[in-house]
């Protein structure tokens, strides 16, 4: 879990959703936060991964089969309208702001307009996949927080390096001096 700042703007609403299940506890807080039930929590559930997904997606890994597919169809039954204020100002409004499938539609299509939808992206660990924004500068990050996940991630593939070189033996070909 990270301890990052918040996603900017409608992004941050997008993260707090895909957050709202803990995958190395279990623990889902989903209909509390959210203060959903029945068909509305089922569907809300249903964005949430799909969310997820894209966010794995945009961390380098492969979108499961049929996630794109179904974010799609969730929403587009929240239809986005172009409001303009007395100031000439556009922006893009849900029909129905009630849905949180509306709000997260809105939030997506600013994030893809501003350029930002690529950064909000899921944490590489199996046991995490934590939404966090990335910040670098490259846009590369892997983990939520370089304190947890990076550093387990980081370990074990030290520890599997130590290993193999053990298994190599001492002229194994990961040993130099021997040669």
């Amino acid at each position: 879990m990270s301890e990052r700042a918040a996603a900017p703007g409608g992004l941050a609403l997008v993260e707090a959703l895909v957050n709202t299940v803990s995958l190395d506890t279990g623990e889902d807080r989903l209909a509390a936060e959210f203060g959903l039930s029945g068909a509305a929590l089922t569907d809300a559930r249903e964005l949430r991964e799909a969310l997820r997904a894209a966010c794995l997606a945009h961390a380098g890994l492969d979108m499961p089969a049929g996630r794109s597919d179904t974010l799609t169809r969730l929403l587009s039954r929240a239809p986005l309208l172009l409001a303009v204020d007395g100031k000439g100002a556009a922006a893009l409004v849900p029909a129905d702001p009630a849905p949180l499938a509306s709000r997260i539609a809105v939030a997506v299509a600013t994030a893809v307009t501003e350029g930002t939808w690529e950064r909000l992206k899921a944490c590489e660990a199996e046991d995490c996949h934590w939404a966090y924004y990335d910040r670098s500068p490259a846009g590369r990050s892997r983990w939520c927080t370089m304190a947890v996940c990076g550093s387990r991630a980081k370990m074990r593939s030290y520890r599997a390096r130590r290993t193999a070189d053990r298994t190599d033996g001492p002229t194994g070909p990961n040993r130099t001096d021997a040669l």
